[in-house]
């Protein structure tokens, strides 16, 4: 059975997501690193992500291109601040490529892939720059469209261990 939690802490001006996944930390992981497989489960659809390009080591830019069905475009630009193998991410959108600070500095990620036997404890955190950054992405559909990638990534990581 699923547990879903999600949360939200003004003092941190952070929203969460927190759910037990039915595979090994490390598959979850590589979900989250190979950029073929977050192309699969990334943009809630009816959303795509075309373009995933990865530097998955600290220092190391991510750029993200997500699609919307009328031909809207959203780019995220980041760096990787900390890589764990296996068990964590952490990056921001404060810098784009080669620490080149962004125009407007909204969030850091940190992805947390916890054991917890067959299983892993995958939780999402993002914390904004102002409580005004946070207000904005959860009316923008944190809860909803988190949730709605993590269960795409759910369904994809079902399909890989069926192989």
């Amino acid at each position: 059975m699923l547990q879903r939690a999600a949360t939200m802490s003004s003092s941190l001006h952070e929203l969460s997501l927190s759910r037990r996944i039915e595979a090994p930390p490390e598959l979850v992981y590589r979900a989250w690193t190979e950029p073929e497989l977050v192309r699969q489960w990334f943009t809630p659809r009816p959303w795509t992500t075309p373009v995933v390009e990865l530097d998955v080591r600290p220092g190391g830019s991510s750029y993200i291109l997500m699609r919307g069905p009328a031909g809207e475009e959203q780019p995220c630009h980041g760096v990787y601040l900390e890589v764990v193998p296996g068990r964590r991410l952490v990056f921001t959108d404060a810098w784009t490529r080669a620490w080149e600070p962004s125009a407007k500095p909204f969030l850091t990620g940190i992805i947390t892939f916890d054991d917890e036997g067959p299983a892993t404890r995958y939780t999402a955190r993002v914390r904004h720059w102002s409580a005004a950054d946070m207000e904005a992405h959860e009316k923008m559909g944190f809860h909803p469209g988190w949730g709605a990638a993590t269960d795409q990534l759910e369904a994809l990581l079902r399909a890989l261990q069926q192989r």
